[in-house]
Parts: structure tokens; sequence; C-alpha cells
């Protein structure tokens, strides 16, 4: 396995980035770090009126992925030195760009920027990427009360804005994987060949892409 302490595995959402986490951690023994969006009242509400509950969504966001990962890189652990997170600091203002106004977005990248330098890199970010019509299936499959409603045109203005994000970045290791028709969770084999792209191989600094 490549040498790393720090993974990423991001996606837009409904991709299965948690699973993914999750089964590498076991097979690994990584400490695991996961969102804790189940936690924000702020989410139901957003998906209910969008304008109305963005700015303190992403507010609340950027303070609760600030201090978790602050905590967590920062204590690490002898026995699990490698950590995997399903999220990365990023992912604030990558939503953050899609739901504020020009205005409110603003003020919001200032306290962004002063917070972001405090977080450290991973040394691999991984994007699994998916179409938006397989996205829509998966969060119907999970079934997730106010997620059922999230418009198809939401999910592309977030999967353009991490696309945008990739091509800002000059000193991070970024693996897309376009996954196609693998389902990891069900099909071992799929598992296999998607672990042995993400523990077993290295990758220059900018993107490296791949389709499965």
């Amino acid at each position: 396995m490549i040498n790393r302490r720090f993974i990423v595995i991001e996606g837009n959402i409904g991709v299965g980035k948690t699973s993914l986490v999750n089964m590498l951690c076991a097979e690994f023994n990584a400490r695991s770090i996961l969102e804790r969006f189940e936690d924000n009242d702020f989410l139901p509400k957003f998906y209910l009126d969008k304008d109305r509950y963005a700015f303190p969504l992403e507010l609340s966001f950027l303070a609760d992925r600030y201090h978790q990962l602050k905590q967590e890189l920062s204590n690490p652990d002898l026995f699990q030195q490698l950590m995997i997170a399903d999220y990365y600091f990023m992912k604030s203002y990558i939503f953050a760009s899609t739901t504020l106004p020009p205005d409110e977005l603003k003020l919001y990248a200032q306290l962004f920027h002063i917070i972001s330098q405090q977080v450290p890199r991973p040394d691999l970010y991984v994007y699994l990427h998916v179409p938006v019509e397989r996205l829509q299936l998966n969060i119907q499959k999970r079934g997730r009360a106010y997620e059922q409603q999230i418009p198809s045109t939401y999910l592309q203005s977030i999967q353009q804005a991490y696309f945008d994000f990739f091509k800002q970045q000059t000193h991070l290791k970024i693996l897309i994987i376009d996954l196609g028709e693998l389902d990891y969770v069900k099909n071992p084999a799929d598992y296999e060949l998607l672990k042995e792209k993400i523990m077993l191989q290295d990758y220059p600094e900018g993107i490296s892409r791949l389709f499965l």
C-alpha cells in the first residue's frame, strides 16, 4: 500500500462515498472521518426553502467540518495511522458557491479562506463520478425523506462546481474515478478494482482521471 496518512473520498450527493470509506477502513484498519450531516437541523429546512436557509446551513457546515477535521487530524491514533474521510473542508465552499447569492458568497468566502489555511491537505483526494441520473436513483433507494425532492439541476450544479474547483488545484493529488456501471457494495470484484486504484497506486499532483 502507498504510504499515506490522510485520504479523502468525495463525490456528489448519493454517489456512495461513505459506503466506500467504511469498507476501506474496515480492511485497512483505518480511522474513518464521516460527515455529521444528520445532526444539522438546517438541512431539511434548506431543501424546503433554499433562499431562506442556504446561508445559515452553509455556515453551520463550515463550523462543524472545521472543528471535526481539526480535532481528528490533530489527534493521531498510534494503532490507526491512516485516516479516510468522506469529505474535505473545500466541500464547504463548493456547495456554498452553488447555493448562495453573490453578496452572501462574498462574505462567506472571506470566512472560509481564513479558516481553510488551518486544515491539512490530504495525501490523495478521490472524487467518485457517476451521471446525475444514477445519483437520483441512489437517492431514491436510500430513502432520506428530505432528499427526495432534490432536482437534477441542483445535482448538476454541484458536479460542475467540483470540476471548477479541481481546475484551480495545482498542489493537490486529485483522482477522478468514473465508476461506470461498477457496484462496489454488491460486487466484490468491483470493490477490489476500486481498492487497487485508490490504495495501491500513486498519482502526480494535479488531476488524474480513470474510467472504470
